[in-house]
């Protein structure tokens, strides 16, 4: 094979991939050369014959995927002669040592690494993982072929995950990362939820003392072995020259975004911005996922549906607002529509009169005076007059009274995501969690004139100004919901 030169460029690749840290996040804008870095790191100990690494993703279609970590792997590995395996998507090297790519999409899959030994541990997109699987997979972060155990993740900016909380230190308060804080090396002990950071090792031994000290003389090893390393280094498209070179016209593609997601995929900003036309407010719906109080209530479905795979089939169980399970089917005939409906019925037992459907996208199929498939469910018609209430209140139609009420009471805290719903894989890009976040800036109060019905703005702009032309199909069923708690003079498309 010809000679190929291969290194990083100046700037974020250079510094991830010079720091000693134990553990290495990147967390820069789009196009920095994330990926490249992260596959690019265990390069240096591959002459070790008995180190290995595993690089995971939250599902295999993520990593093989055009232009995934498979892809990019080719690009590199070959070159230094190492053999892939695509059945087990792993790569061999001359020596022995091995790279592996494997996917964790569910948090209950951690359990089948226990008893692993892993030297070097990567993280691609690390906010499509769970807290609790990276520190799970932290503990699976030893070696005994002579390196140093190490982990190295990527990500987009994402100002709602955990991840955001870890690094914070780095991040200025306008969301952008602190220049002079760019690879400074921290530490830090965790003792249970609680992280315990210091500038040095003697300063978080110091603090975190009451229990480190008496492990370490149970044990009979030093404090500092208690002790991880921690760094986070942003990039930026522009520092990479190299796929700037090739594809310029990225840089216009990353610019043509809404305003929050240019923001954090264009600039690397982490922090999002607040609009007072939003229907959910950002704090108040940060804290949907961890309103574990609200109470529950009647077992209820909702069912977002556009036949023949237009868009996405979504099926959500509610136990009044606590939103406990979701089904997505990527593509939908009449009968998988049907059977899928009935599969979550089944599983808990709702009845039919607890089924409320978007008769926008499958009336046409399951609508009309007679409902032979799901008798007594409700057809939701998004322009149908809405209901009137004891206040008093005028909306344009069904549809905008009940994204008011449910970005009103997401504003009470009364609603609940469970964590079996927020980290769905909504796609092979995003959790429920993440897409919900990112369909939450569309819905937005068109403004009002005077007395006018309160409206909501136009489902093109919802879609074209901040969806990149898509639907809000998650929290369109969320607003469903709220047709249960409304109480009608006169039914309202209801087929029995």
């Amino acid at each position: 094979m010809a000679v190929k030169n291969i290194y990083p460029q100046d700037g974020y690749q250079m510094t991830a991939l010079s720091s000693s840290a134990d553990i290495v996040i990147g967390g820069g804008a789009a196009g920095a050369g994330k990926t490249f870095s992260l596959l690019l790191d265990p390069l240096r100990d591959i002459h070790n014959p008995d180190f290995g690494g595993v690089i995971f993703r939250r599902t295999t279609p993520q990593i093989t995927a055009q232009g995934g970590l498979w892809d990019e792997s080719k690009k590199i590995y070959p070159y230094v002669n190492a053999k892939p395996n695509q059945t087990l998507l792993s790569w061999t090297f001359p020596k022995g040592s091995k790279i592996k790519f494997s996917h964790l999409e569910h948090e209950k899959n951690v359990t089948a690494w226990q008893g692993s030994q892993i030297t070097f541990i990567g993280f691609d997109e690390l906010t499509h993982f769970s807290k609790e699987t990276f520190f799970y997979l932290l503990s699976r972060n030893r070696s005994t072929c002579g390196v140093k155990p190490y982990v190295r993740a990527t990500c987009n900016p994402d100002p709602d995950s955990w991840v955001y909380e870890l690094i914070n230190w780095w991040i200025s308060e306008d969301g952008f990362p602190i220049p002079e804080r760019q690879g400074v090396v921290r530490y830090f002990c965790k003792d249970g939820d609680s992280m315990i950071w210091g500038d040095t090792i003697e300063e978080c031994i110091k603090k975190a003392s009451y229990y480190i000290i008496p492990l370490s003389e149970k044990a009979g090893i030093a404090p500092e072995n208690f002790v991880k390393s921690l760094t986070f280094v942003g990039g930026s498209v522009y520092e990479n020259k190299e796929l700037l070179s090739v594809n310029p016209q990225y840089l216009a593609n990353l610019a043509s975004q809404s305003e929050d997601n240019r923001k954090m995929l264009l600039d690397g900003n982490w922090k999002v911005s607040i609009n007072p036309q939003d229907i959910y407010q950002y704090n108040s719906f940060k804290d949907v996922f961890t309103n574990d109080f609200v109470s529950s209530g009647d077992k209820r479905i909702t069912v977002d549906v556009a036949m023949m795979g237009s868009d996405k089939l979504i099926i959500n169980y509610f136990e009044g607002h606590r939103w406990m399970d979701i089904k997505i089917i990527d593509k939908s005939s009449g009968k998988d529509v049907i059977d899928a409906i009935k599969a979550m019925q089944k599983k808990y037992n709702v009845p039919n009169r607890k089924v409320a459907y978007d008769a926008n996208g499958v009336g046409a199929f399951i609508g009309g005076s007679e409902n032979a498939f799901i008798p007594n469910s409700i057809a939701f018609d998004n322009a149908s007059q809405f209901i009137k209430t004891k206040d008093g209140r005028k909306f344009k139609n069904l549809k905008a009274q009940c994204y008011y009420l449910s970005g009103e009471r997401v504003g009470r805290n009364e609603l609940f995501i469970s964590e079996k719903v927020a980290s769905t894989m909504y796609n092979d890009k995003m959790t429920v969690r993440q897409r919900l976040m990112f369909e939450r800036k569309a819905i937005k109060k068109a403004k009002k004139i005077d007395e006018e019905a309160e409206k909501l703005i136009r489902k093109d702009e919802m879609k074209q100004k901040y969806l990149n032309g898509e639907s809000p199909d998650l929290l369109d069923g969320l607003m469903i919901n709220e047709i249960f708690d409304l109480k009608p003079k006169k039914k309202f498309s209801v087929y029995v």
